[in-house]
């Protein structure tokens, strides 16, 4: 008696260990989590009576934050003039990941700074962790 794979009903599923994140052109391996985004301003315009005529679109809001180990944030002071990481002139940071037909999928955030430097760690934590919130010009979601 032959017995056939179940499908999986909805396939491969992206997942945070496909991820690749290239800062500087460099794969930073102890990135915990990302977090972006690019948000358009939308108004519902309304005329005669009580529903919506029409709508306008405004700006764009791209936000973006990342946690990495504080021993890649260290090497990124390294080459930062005078080991400040907001001295860092723009770069891009290319996020890559693999989609469910397997092919690799690229986002990647234009026009990059860091805005803060800090530590988070706590009682029990076996890491010190630095959560970077980002200022950027746009994500391209290719």
């Amino acid at each position: 008696m032959a017995y056939g794979l179940i499908p999986l009903i909805n396939g491969k599923q992206e997942e945070f260990a496909d991820i690749t994140v290239n800062i500087l052109g460099v794969p930073f391996v102890t990135v915990q989590s990302i977090e972006y985004s690019d948000v358009q301003e939308m108004k519902n315009v309304y005329g005669a009576g009580n529903r919506v005529v029409g709508r306008v679109y405004g700006n764009f809001t791209p936000s973006a934050k990342i946690k990495i180990l504080a021993k890649e944030v260290a090497s990124l002071q390294a080459v930062a003039i005078g080991g400040v990481i907001q001295n860092i002139p723009e770069f891009n940071i290319v996020v890559t990941y693999i989609d469910d037909a397997y092919a690799p999928v690229k986002h990647t955030w234009r026009n990059v700074r860091f805005i803060n430097n800090g530590r988070t760690s706590s009682t029990g934590d076996g890491e010190i962790v630095c959560e970077m919130d980002l200022i950027i010009s746009h994500v391209e979601f290719n």
